[in-house]
């Protein structure tokens, strides 16, 4: 009897010790926050959520033991969120360093877009920005807690509104309540098609910020440290290189990742 005593108690010290060094082993669910950033996320009049990054996760759950929880939100209310550790992850964003400090990045990226910052202004205002330096002394619309390169970020001079999504830029823009819009010409090109928004009364302007774009699957500080988030980043990296990944995001129109790409 006392035998069976003491395996019990030397069984209880080993799970004991096991949860100890793996105290979030038994997390088995993940937050994920989704803006309405169609067509590559999207929120319906419904409050149901979808996209490439949902579609992602729904064939992690195929190999990982998780429930996963859609919380949409504004762009700007996902990303704080995910710096606060209210949700676990969120995808669809561009890599900074200030980013960097506040969250971790899961590689490879699975968004690689070869397209350009643009400025859209309305038909009819007879504005002309042929470079940098014509966007000062103009209102700028964009999105709250957005990236976009470095310069046009760290510029203190421009005159920028922040507001909470892209549609809502647009329609400042067409009040006369900004004078440009900055957004990815690739997404917003195919955004308005999709949402019927009025682009024959929005102008793209000539100057550019030519870029490779990529859009990175993150996770919150502290969901990056469990042993489910480990496993999230090593099944992202065999998905990516066993093409499983291109073909989940083929029907979003999103190009296949390079070879450049799954080096990161």
């Amino acid at each position: 009897m006392r035998f069976i005593v003491y395996i019990f108690i030397i069984f209880a010290f080993v799970n004991y010790a096991y949860a100890a060094i793996q105290p979030n082993a038994a997390v088995q669910k993940i937050s994920l926050a989704v803006d309405h950033a169609p067509p590559y996320s999207q929120i319906n009049q419904n409050g149901e959520v979808s996209g490439a990054i949902v579609d992602i996760f729904q064939e992690m759950k195929k190999q990982l033991p998780f429930k996963l929880e859609l919380v949409g939100c504004p762009f700007s209310r996902c990303v704080r969120m995910l710096e606060q550790g209210e949700v676990n992850a969120m995808g669809g964003l561009i890599l900074t360093a200030k980013r960097q400090q506040r969250m971790q990045f899961v590689t490879p990226p699975y968004m690689v877009l070869r397209s350009s910052f643009v400025f859209y202004a309305r038909q009819d205002s007879q504005l002309q920005i042929k470079n940098y330096d014509d966007l000062y002394g103009k209102k700028i619309a964009v999105m709250r807690g957005a990236a976009h390169f470095k310069r046009f970020d760290d510029d203190k001079k421009l005159i920028k509104v922040p507001v909470l999504a892209e549609s809502t830029a647009i329609e400042l823009l067409l009040k006369d309540r900004a004078d440009l819009v900055i957004a990815v010409e690739d997404t917003a090109d195919h955004a308005m098609s999709v949402l019927n928004q009025p682009a024959n009364k929005l102008l793209k302007m000539q100057y550019r910020f030519n870029d490779t774009i990529y859009g990175y699957l993150a996770l919150s500080k502290q969901f990056s440290t469990t042993l489910l988030a480990q496993q999230i980043e090593v099944l992202m990296k065999t998905m990516a290189t066993n093409g499983q990944l291109n073909q989940i995001i083929a029907p979003y129109k999103l190009p296949p990742l390079n070879e450049q790409a799954l080096r990161f």
